[in-house]
C-alpha cells in the first residue's frame, strides 16, 4: 500500500515523536480536529509502517550504562556468506544497540553501551572476538554528549 504524507500526518508523528504517550484527544485538540480523524490517520500511518512502534526512553546511565562506545569494523572477506554471518553473529550481542553497514574505510558501525571499562573489555575479546571474519576493530568512546535527537528533522 503506498501512502503520501500530509502535512497533517506529519504534525501527528511530530507531536508523537516528542510524546508517545500523547492521547488522541490531545493530538486532536493541538490540531483543532476532532477524535475520529485523528484516531484514523495514526491507524492508517501504523499500518504503512510510517509509525513502527512506541518505546520508552530510558536513561543508559541511571541504568548503569557508564560507556558509550562506537566501533568501527572491517572484515577480512567480502564473501556473501560471511557478511550474512556477520549481521546475524552482531544481532545477537546485546550489547550493540545499534549497527549500520557504511561505506567508506570500514564496512560497520556498531554503538555499544557497557557498564564500565572492564565490562567493555570482555564485550570485546569474549564476544565480538568470537565473530569469525572481523579484520579490525577500531573504537571511540563518547566523553560527554552534546545533543542527542530522537526525533526526525519532519517539516
Amino acid at each position: 500500500m503506498n501512502y503520501t504524507l500530509d502535512a497533517t500526518d506529519r504534525r501527528i508523528i511530530n507531536l508523537l515523536e516528542q510524546d508517545a504517550k500523547m492521547t488522541i484527544k490531545d493530538i486532536a485538540a493541538k490540531l483543532n480536529m476532532s477524535t475520529t480523524p485523528i484516531f484514523d490517520r495514526i491507524k492508517r500511518l501504523e499500518k504503512t509502517n510510517y509509525i513502527k512502534g512506541y518505546s520508552a526512553i530510558v536513561d543508559s546511565k541511571m541504568m548503569g550504562f557508564n560507556i558509550i562506545a562506537y566501533c568501527t569494523i572491517t572484515l577480512e572477506t567480502h564473501h556473501k556468506e560471511h557478511i550474512q554471518q556477520f549481521v546475524t553473529d552482531v544481532q545477537e550481542l546485546t550489547e550493540v544497540i545499534e549497527c549500520y553497514h557504511i561505506a567508506g574505510l570500514f564496512d560497520y558501525l556498531i554503538k555499544i553501551y557497557a557498564q564500565d571499562m572492564n565490562d567493555y573489555q570482555l564485550f570485546i575479546t569474549e564476544k565480538l572476538a568470537s565473530i569469525k571474519n572481523i579484520g579490525r576493530v577500531q573504537s571511540s568512546f563518547v566523553m560527554t554528549e552534546i545533543k542527542k535527537e530522537r526525533s526526525l528533522p519532519i517539516l
